[in-house]
């Protein structure tokens, strides 16, 4: 799945616009890499997000296979410290 869509779908960032937007800007980062909005994400990357005053590390647990829950949007990722 593309980072944009992914970062989408999971709710870390509200519209796929604005997910776009942030890669293109460098500040996210997938393994420690800058990411470009159509990156292929699988699971067990780390993602890097500064975004609105507040940096976010996730690990991709699962993908998923199209549009999703909130209460689902959580099961994908889980946060770092």
């Amino acid at each position: 799945m593309r980072l944009d869509k992914f970062l989408k779908v999971s709710r870390l960032i509200k519209r796929r616009t604005v997910a776009n937007e942030v890669s293109e800007q460098g500040r996210v980062l997938v393994n420690d890499a800058p990411a470009k909005p159509s990156k292929q994400l699988k699971v067990g990357d780390i993602i890097k997000i500064e975004h609105t005053k507040k940096d976010i590390s996730v690990k991709v647990v699962k993908i998923p296979e199209g549009n999703i829950s909130v209460q689902q949007a959580q099961d994908l990722y889980e946060e770092l410290t």
